[in-house]
């Protein structure tokens, strides 16, 4: 893609991002308007705005004989940052509930050869796969976007073996007064950030870091920054969080 297309791609989602109205009576309509004007070009965008997503991946094992469920999969991107070490999993799981993404995710394993990659267009809340367990959950900015985000956690605890990974990066503001282990925000990011993202239905909470580390064993947790395209001056808050469910 030349500089010029992807720059008139870049415009073109931003339009849409800013000048869309959401329309539908359901969580799955509301994301079919969202996203059928701008599934195409959701990847180059996001690359931009969802950081942390290829640090994420590159640092979770592939576990032996393993079945990885992504919930808001989307386009499917997340299953290129595996690399060639996809294939070493017995069967992968990409779940979203919008269409137009998903149809986007099915093109990208048909032109990639993948095999044991299954599509589905489901709610993360209700996704059963045919194994009893899973050995890897992840949500790579996918749970802000989620309305009931703590019955998607609950499912995900319910999917998992125990020893099973939970693995999560995604934007977030922290509570007023978060545990001395945690990063504090400003007032400003508290408040600018839900407010910013809300007008696309992306609810940033202060709750849904603490409830993980209250469910899961923490691995790691890296809390960072990152910028926002055409919007030099300003960083929102991100964490990336690897987790285990208890043996």
């Amino acid at each position: 893609m030349s500089y010029l297309s992807g720059r008139w791609n870049d415009v073109r989602t931003l339009w849409h991002l800013l000048a869309s109205r959401i329309e539908g009576q359901t969580h799955a309509e509301r994301l079919d308007s969202f996203y059928s004007g701008q599934a195409a070009g959701y990847d180059q965008f996001r690359r931009k705005l969802l950081h942390g997503r290829c640090e994420l991946f590159e640092s979770l094992p592939v576990p032996e004989n393993g079945v990885w469920v992504d919930l808001g999969a989307g386009t499917g991107e997340n299953a290129e940052l595996w690399g060639p070490r996809l294939q070493e999993f017995r069967h992968v799981y990409l779940v979203d509930l919008c269409q137009p993404l998903l149809d986007v995710c099915q093109q990208r394993i048909t032109d990639r050869g993948w095999e044991r990659v299954s599509v589905v267009c489901a709610d993360a809340t209700q996704f059963a796969p045919a194994e009893t367990e899973v050995d890897l959950v992840t949500f790579s900015y996918s749970l802000t976007m989620i309305p009931d985000w703590f019955q998607a956690v609950n499912r995900a605890w319910e999917l998992l073996r125990p020893g099973g990974m939970l693995a999560i990066v995604d934007f977030y503001v922290s509570r007023k007064y978060p545990a001395d282990t945690l990063r504090r925000h400003s007032w400003f990011q508290r408040h600018f950030w839900p407010t910013w993202f809300a007008g696309d239905n992306v609810f940033l909470n202060a709750d849904h870091l603490p409830y993980m580390l209250d469910r899961f064993e923490l691995v790691s947790l890296k809390e960072c920054q990152g910028s926002l395209p055409f919007v030099p001056l300003l960083k929102v808050p991100y964490y990336s969080l690897i987790a285990r469910k208890p043996a």
